[in-house]
């Protein structure tokens, strides 16, 4: 984190060693076919090397490009032994345990940034062409062969005409080969272009979340609006002192000044603020949906669901776009609950009554399940 976090690439060899797929290729292609499940198909046909220009500069040969958004049925994949096709699933620590516990390994970044696990799969020569993400991301492979050529970003014009961002003029400084167990970091803005070598090449890239500022702007505003509620005495606007005017048009300086003041009383009580940026940045995304689930036994620990995005401050724990105040053991018990994702049987049964009925809630809503006593 000091020396290369959102500063420049590492590469590490058998970053995890013995690696296996979290899903097979049968797995995949079924996970493709689900509604649930965000998947991309990209067809490449054209040569995937750079060329050389009579001046002896890189050029990248012009390839066709098809891109097809799941849900996609097996029989509409192209034939295994085409090559230069791509098999891209979002998401795939929400519906595979193995993904869900690769994820696991890169909470030393806080979980506000963190996002999901995306698998490549490709056949040889299959790729998405070269690209930069805005957010940090970890290339892991998992099965096969892929060339990864990076470099800084210094010239973001895209192809035009193409259903992909691609990179117009990308000029790589650093290539490898990464073998199964290898591990490409790669901070934001950087160029890079991976290409399967051989078939069967399936990658993780487990990507990160970067605020926008007016995005997030926009929604805190939005969130925080809908909390808002009209006290017993509101404010209310005066204008003793208007004249009769001859622009009944225009807007009273006096009202622009109490529209002002309204937002600079809203923005002097931070407590607002920071439970609407919890609530935010727990939200589940627009196709996660919870299975609902069963009352606790009496006696069992819990653990959350792998859709569940649970974090806290000082004052509140949040949980799927909600927030809760907690304090004292409760607080203690719930904040352990989000770093650690379960809690035993013993720890659930010190909590209070009102934190039992709160667990007890989210696992019939699917937010947390069951833990076996051993």
């Amino acid at each position: 984190m000091r020396q290369y976090w959102q500063k420049k690439p590492l590469l590490i060899r058998q970053a995890v060693p013995d690696v296996q797929p979290p899903v097979t290729r049968a797995e995949l292609f079924a996970l493709a076919e689900q509604d649930d499940v965000e998947s991309r198909l990209i067809v490449r046909r054209g040569a995937p090397g750079p060329t050389r220009s009579a001046a002896g500069r890189s050029q990248r040969a012009r390839a066709e490009w098809q891109l097809k958004r799941g849900p996609m049925a097996r029989r509409s994949l192209p034939p295994l032994g085409q090559p230069g096709w791509t098999l891209l699933v979002q998401g795939l620590d929400l519906h595979v345990p193995a993904a869900h516990d690769l994820l696991q390994r890169f909470r030393f970044v806080p979980d506000a940034r963190l996002d999901d696990v995306m698998v490549s799969y490709a056949t040889d020569t299959g790729g998405v062409g070269p690209h930069y993400d805005a957010y940090d991301v970890f290339l892991l492979q998992v099965s096969g062969r892929r060339r990864w050529r990076v470099g800084p970003l210094r010239d973001a014009s895209l192809e035009p005409d193409l259903p992909l961002k691609i990179l117009s003029r990308f000029e790589p400084e650093q290539e490898w080969v990464l073998e199964p167990g290898d591990m490409l970091y790669l901070p934001p803005m950087w160029g890079h272009d991976g290409v399967a070598e051989g078939d069967d090449c399936m990658t993780c890239s487990v990507g990160f979340r970067v605020p926008e500022s007016t995005a997030l702007s926009r929604e805190l505003l939005l969130r925080w609006a809908d909390e808002l509620s009209v006290p017993d005495a509101p404010r209310l606007y005066k204008d003793p002192r208007q004249p009769a005017t001859a622009e009944p048009a225009r807007v009273p300086e006096a009202l622009q000044d109490f529209a002002r003041q309204a937002i600079e009383r809203l923005l002097r009580d931070p407590g607002g603020l920071l439970s609407a940026l919890g609530e935010v940045l727990t939200e589940p995304k627009p196709h996660v949906w919870f299975q609902p689930g069963s009352p606790l036994p009496q006696g069992c620990g819990v653990r959350l669901d792998a859709r569940t995005r649970m974090m806290y401050d000082d004052q509140r724990v949040f949980a799927n776009g909600e927030s809760w105040r907690a304090a004292g053991r409760d607080a203690r018990m719930l904040r352990e609950l989000a770093d650690r994702r379960v809690l035993s049987a013993r720890v659930v049964g010190q909590a209070s009554a009102a934190l039992q009925a709160l667990l007890g809630q989210w696992a019939e809503d699917g937010w947390l399940h069951p833990l076996d006593a051993e």
